[in-house]
């Protein structure tokens, strides 16, 4: 009986076990994934905390190159971009971005402290859904942001 016991206890805990992996899974494919590349290291964590207490599964990197090998990896379903970082910058990023199959139609906000008028003006042209100053929006806000431009037709 103390076997038949043990058995059943191994196995009962296998079970749970499977269940647990099982809901995790469930959860982590409902989640949207959202990949924000920016060079500071304390704003990026600021959004990483914000975007997954609200139920987005996030991944960061530091520069455009890093970014890119990263999205290709991480198959985000949007990107959240700043424009000047090291190694390579948002701008460069974004076209590679566009320039690959997978990359074509990524979900792009860009957040940066640079003003519209002095971004490059071949940002109009790779697709891109918002166009956010950091310092006009709070957290929240760009949450909710994130979740409108997720929720409306990728432009075409």
């Amino acid at each position: 009986m103390f076997n038949l016991l043990k058995y059943w206890l191994n196995n009962s805990i296998n079970v749970l076990e499977c269940q647990l992996v099982l809901v995790l899974g469930i959860i982590s494919l409902a989640m949207p994934k959202v990949l924000i590349v920016e060079d500071e290291i304390q704003i990026a964590k600021m959004y990483q905390l914000k975007l997954e207490t609200s139920g987005f599964e996030v991944q960061t990197a530091f520069n455009g190159a890093d970014g890119l090998r990263v999205a290709e990896n991480f198959k985000p379903e949007l990107i959240m971009l700043d424009l000047m970082m090291p190694v390579m910058d948002g701008g460069e990023m974004l076209k590679a971005l566009r320039a690959k199959k997978w990359g074509a139609n990524i979900r792009v906000i860009i957040l940066t402290n640079i003003s519209r008028d002095e971004a490059p003006t071949s940002m109009r042209l790779l697709n891109v859904d918002r166009y956010i100053i950091k310092a006009h929006y709070t957290p929240s806000q760009v949450v909710d942001i994130v979740n409108e431009v997720l929720r409306t037709k990728a432009p075409s």
